[in-house]
């Protein structure tokens, strides 16, 4: 089955190339650690999902670009171009010469129903061309004004044409020191919106993605494409082929389906997050051997310890006992940092990976109370590796892990909605006082689900 990737706004044009040149780069990489005719297969399935029919021997991208500006668009598809790998179709793109100006109202009130119909138009050609659609992967930001404002509208519009199809918003969490003055109001009324008619929301946050730039891969002067090829490479270590099940031969046909049903129980709670292990320079893994057990203790302290990537795991968090009182294990959470688990999804790619031993993220105190770890943890394979990985490990999770930094972005938020600073900016666009309050009341809700699991 087929997957629509959206790229809106400059971060998700940007973003998504990337993705897809890591998508095509690692499908067709000759050094998989495996036969030639199980690297035909994965090769075979990537395509399926993410490129659509050939154009002089060159497969073009399953995707919509849409940007309010025309530079990005213009590069994007230049740099595709140029790459002689693969390309994207120049009709499946809508730009205009007018942007947002990082006004979230701007791009949901003005640019959403004024250019409804031709994006839909876009996306709808780009669908018939599927001949089984799993649904749409959707890359934007949530600070600024077209990927945010505009991202989200076209979403509401996939919930009421595409009804029967997944939508999983792929969102930029913005630097917590700040990128626009009102990213905290378009971020709220991004997440907000997206939590009525998304069926996922996997968020990277930047700081996060920088700190592995700086201190994993060792890159002294960061750049935005340095952080979404890393962005790009944990997309991929999620989305390329695996097994459909344990001991199959067969890759499994509606990744977007499958996570759905995997890690998104609740529609309370659909909020994800992606680690991957291991991640490093080309320059350190010529000098790294790695064994399935020593990753995934790394991955399961980085699960319960909230943290980002290998590097400063603290390695003094545990979980709490089993048996202790619920207002106990609450205390001990809160005084280490336990972060609870609704589902975990771990991805294991390479050599001998049915040797890997999973049972420590079976272990019931890892999740919350009203799901047992059978239903809770699941676990895909391929022993086809990804990237220069001989062995590889991701993990997709729904836990407490944003709970924290949403809380504060809606206290920055409410702080500045008090002195209504900036408010004349949003409702000249038509988003009264009463969208901001419906907002807070929503994320408040997440936030005390995820607090309470």
């Amino acid at each position: 089955m087929s997957i629509i990737t959206l790229q809106l706004g400059q971060c998700g044009n940007q973003i998504g190339f990337e993705v897809f040149d890591a998508l095509f780069r690692d499908s067709h990489c000759p050094h998989g650690l495996c036969c030639k005719r199980e690297n035909e297969a994965y090769q075979a399935s990537c395509k399926e999902r993410f490129f659509s029919e050939q154009e002089h021997g060159v497969p073009i991208a399953r995707a919509v670009l849409v940007d309010m500006e025309p530079k990005v668009i213009n590069q994007t598809l230049s740099k595709a171009a140029h790459s002689d790998r693969w390309k994207y179709d120049q009709h499946s793109c809508f730009c205009q010469k007018q942007g947002s100006g990082n006004n979230w109202a701007y791009g949901y009130s003005v640019h959403g129903p004024r250019h409804e119909e031709s994006i839909m138009n876009l996306i709808q050609k780009e669908a018939e061309k599927c001949d089984s659609l799993s649904g749409f992967f959707i890359i934007m930001s949530m600070a600024g004004g077209t990927g945010s404002g505009l991202g989200t509208f076209i979403t509401q519009s996939l919930q009421d044409q595409f009804s029967d199809s997944l939508k999983m918003n792929q969102i930029i969490w913005p630097y917590g020191t700040g990128e626009v003055i009102v990213q905290n109001y378009n971020s709220i009324l991004t997440l907000s919106h997206l939590y009525r008619s998304s069926d996922a929301l996997l968020i990277h946050e930047n700081d996060a993605i920088h700190k592995i730039c700086a201190k994993l891969m060792n890159i002294k002067q960061i750049s935005f494409s340095d952080i979404n090829r890393i962005l790009a490479h944990q997309l991929g270590s999620v989305f390329q082929p695996t097994y459909s099940e344990e001991g199959s031969r067969y890759y499994r046909r509606n990744p977007l389906g499958d996570l759905m049903e995997n890690l998104v129980p609740h529609p309370e709670f659909k909020m994800l997050s992606v680690r991957n292990i291991p991640q490093m320079s080309e320059n350190s893994l010529a000098y790294s051997t790695f064994t399935w057990a020593g990753l995934l203790k790394h991955l399961r302290q980085m699960l319960i310890s909230n943290a980002k990537m290998e590097e400063g795991i603290d390695w003094h968090v545990r979980p709490p006992l089993s048996g202790l009182p619920t207002l106990s294990k609450m205390a001990i959470n809160k005084e280490l940092r336990f972060n609870t688990s609704i589902a975990n999804l771990v991805i294991l790619r390479g050599r001998d990976v049915h040797s890997a031993d999973l049972g420590g993220f079976k272990d019931p105190a890892l999740y919350t109370s009203w799901l047992k770890p059978v239903d809770a943890f699941s676990v895909w394979r391929t022993q086809r590796a990804f990237s220069k990985y001989e062995k590889s490990a991701a993990l997709v999770s729904n836990s407490q892990f944003l709970a924290k930094p949403l809380d504060m972005i809606v206290d920055k938020a409410w702080n500045m909605f008090a002195s209504k600073a900036y408010i004349h900016q949003y409702t000249k666009f038509g988003i009264e006082e009463e969208d901001f309050l419906d907002s807070f009341t929503l994320l408040e809700q997440v936030i005390a689900s995820y607090y309470n699991l």
